[in-house]
This record gives structure tokens, sequence and C-alpha cells, in this order.
């Protein structure tokens, strides 16, 4: 089970405190380039203009913790990363507790949780910490230490280009910014990586493969102020991929034109793999989908999920942990994304090379014993040769006589090699 292997991964970039900028994402993306070494690392210097938005100062941290009125560490960001409001301006004081408590944020609704705060582009500094740890401070003065840069630096992102036969591209795009939160965070960057591997060992690709890893919002207005044009001629499909490895539910959001081929391809892979899955409406998107879909921008990227972002209880909290994220469901993501991608490779439009309906039997074509499941297997394949007249994609064929599409390249590979099947096209998306 591949899920293993990408939960291994997930395991290795937990520590790491990542942000939109700044050394942990660098660690994490060398971490990444030991499954794809051609994966290529790209700096983008602060204050670079990107359409409306701004590259920011880089933030670092190295250490930040708060000792109660007897000098004990009750606040440590070594032991969980989340303790710290994101992009923290560095502090060192002594505050009294009602000056600290301006500067704590918990959940009162989910008292056991460390909840998961920013401050991008506002100077501020901050720590999270659990309702109940919350409840137990006691009155006195604190000592409150962030040990945090921000500076004149770079945004960093990862990209791979795995060219195919055409020149026509299918995008992936998944963000590498949370720190410890696991299905919000790395259960993206890690299925996307091992995709990533998996199209790298195909023999044959119709279509090239963009693979971006970028921190989000701000990474996507980034890679798009840089390859808008380029990737507007070339993308023919792509998916956004996040949330990907709890063992909930299966989700899905549209493109904006809701019509793409990403669309009919989720749809129809979710379909035969979790007819129960959850459709979101666009505006009801939230991440980096919605930057590849905006006016002016309008690429074909939908979103495939697991349980969808903002609406699992643990989602950016502490419970988004490696206990939420399983190799189970892991595996399940990942499989339902390459499945898309194999749709999207072996789309093609076919047409029947003999008149009426041809005699199976004598091309070793019609199984000697009739069972449940040869008969399946023949019903199969005569309704997928009734629709074979050169017009219809095998997409279009497989919606038609509902069966997964994956189920019917065996037998399109069979009748291919007894010459009952010719190509009319190859490359319907284009």
């Amino acid at each position: 089970m591949i899920g293993k292997e990408i939960h291994k991964l997930a395991q290795e970039l937990w520590p790491i405190c990542r942000s939109i900028t700044g050394n942990g994402v660098r660690q994490s993306l060398k971490i990444i380039q030991k499954h794809i070494p051609d994966l290529k690392m790209y700096e983008v210097p602060s204050g670079t203009k990107c359409f409306d938005w701004t590259v920011p100062k880089e933030w670092n941290i190295n250490d930040a913790y708060i000792l109660d009125p007897q000098g004990k560490k009750i606040i440590d960001f070594k032991k969980s990363n989340l303790h710290v409001v994101g992009y923290s301006i560095p502090v060192n004081k002594t505050l009294s507790l009602d000056e600290l408590k301006a500067h704590l944020y918990t959940l009162p609704e989910q008292p056991d949780a460390i909840p998961y705060i920013t401050s991008y582009y506002s100077p501020h500094w901050g720590f999270c910490l659990s309702q109940i740890q919350y409840e137990q401070l006691e009155e006195g003065n604190y000592q409150v230490v962030i040990d945090s840069e921000l500076k004149d630096g770079h945004l960093t992102y990862a990209e791979l280009l795995i060219p195919g036969e055409s020149e026509q591209e299918v995008f992936l795009s998944s963000y590498v910014c949370h720190p410890s939160l696991a299905n919000n965070e790395l259960s993206g960057p890690t299925v996307t990586t091992f995709l990533a591997k998996w199209l790298l060992q195909q023999e044959k690709l119709k279509y090239s493969y963009r693979i971006i890893l970028i921190p989000e919002t701000i990474g996507s207005l980034t890679y798009l102020s840089r390859h808008l044009d380029e990737i507007k001629a070339k993308v023919i499909a792509g998916y956004n991929i996040t949330c990907i490895g709890d063992n909930r539910d299966y989700s899905y959001i549209p493109s904006r034109a809701e019509n793409t081929l990403s669309d009919t391809v989720a749809q129809h892979v979710l379909h035969h793999t979790d007819q129960a899955y959850k459709t979101y409406s666009f505006y009801e998107s939230g991440s980096d989908e919605r930057r590849y879909c905006a006016p002016g921008v309008d690429l074909p990227v939908a979103c495939i999920m697991r349980t969808k972002y903002n609406h699992y209880p643990e989602y950016h909290t502490s419970l988004d942990d490696l206990n939420l994220v399983t190799p189970e469901g892991l595996d399940g993501g990942y499989l339902a994304l390459q499945r898309c991608l194999e749709v999207i490779e072996k789309n093609e439009v076919l047409k029947l090379t003999v008149l009426c309906e041809p005699q199976l039997g004598k091309r070793g074509l019609y199984p000697n014993l009739s069972t449940k499941q040869s008969n399946a297997m023949v019903s199969n394949m005569m309704n997928f040769i009734s629709y074979c007249d050169g017009t219809l994609s095998t997409l279009e064929i497989a919606q038609k006589i509902q069966v997964p599409m994956w189920e019917l390249y065996e037998i399109i590979e069979n009748l291919k090699e007894a010459k009952l099947l010719e190509v009319v096209d190859n490359n319907p998306h284009l």
C-alpha cells in the first residue's frame, strides 16, 4: 500500500516549522527532493510585485517560550510549533497576566486543542495554547520570548516539469507553508510527491506535467505572475491538492467554469470511488484553486479532497495530526488522483473497424466458459463497442455505459490488438 510510504514522508516533514517564507520551506523541499531529484527550487526576493500583492519579508524562528511567575516553562515552541502565532515579530519582555492575555489565543469550544493562528501582513506577536492551559494561568509576571527574525529575503517554491509527447500540460499544485498540520498541510505535498514519482516511472506520457509546491496564496500569486501567459496557453487540466489524507469523506470543488476536463474527470473518478462524495460550489473554495480560476486567469483547475478544509473539527488545530491522517486515507486520496491522471492520459476517440457486430470468439475475445465475471466483462466489451463510432471519446463512452474507465483499459487493449479498433483522435482535449 503506497499510503504507508506517503505517511512515512509526512512523519519526516512533521516537526518542521513551515510558513509562507523561510528555512522551514527550504528544508521541507530539500527532503522532497530526495524523492524527486529533478525538482527545482526558486527564490523570489521580498518586495517583488505579484499582481496586487507583494512578496513579504522572510520570517524565521529559532525558539519561543513563556515562563510562569515561578520561572517554569509553560509554553514551548520546541514542543509544538503551533504555540507561536505565525510571523510573530521578536519579543523579550516581562508582562503581567492581564498584559499577556492580549497576546494569547485559544479555542474555548475545543479546550484541548492548540489553534493555528497567523499574522503575515501586519506586525504582531502572540502565543497559542489550549483552553485548558489558559485556565491554569496564575496571577503574576510572565517572561515571554520569541526569538524570530523578519528581514528582506525570499519566498521559496519548487517546480517539476515532466515532458510528454505533447506540449499541452496537466497542472498539479500543492502548498508547503503550514507548520505541524497533517491533513490541511502535509497530505497535499506528500501525495503530490508520490504522484510525481509515479509519472516519472511511466515509459511514455501523452501530455506534459507541470507540478509546483508553493506557499499557499502568495505562492500561487507569485507563480502566476511569472508564468501566466505560458500556462494559460498550455494547461488543459489541473488539480489543487490539499486535505487528501484523512479516512472520512471524499469531496470535490469544481473549477469556476464547472465544465472543464478536470471537472468531468474528477466527477467520473469520484462517482466510481465513493458515490456519497460531497460536491461543493466554487464559491465555497478558499485554497489556491480560487487563484487559478480567478477572472483573467481562468485555468481549468478543480480540487479533489478527502474531507474539505474547514469542514472537519480538527482543521487548523493541533488535533490535525498524523493520527487523523492515516496510510489508508492517503492511499485512497492518492489513488483517486492517480486515476484522474490515467483517465486524462488514456482518453481517446476510437472507431470500430468492422461493420455491424464483430465476432469475438474467433479472435479469442469471447470466454469459453460463461461465469458471472466473464459475463460482466463481455457485457462491458459489447456496450463499449456499440459506441465506438469515431465521434465519442472513451471517457464519454464510459460515462454512457456507467463503467469506470479503468475497467475498460484491458478491454480496449485487447480490441486494439485484435485490430477491431482504430484511433481517430489520440488527443481529444486539444
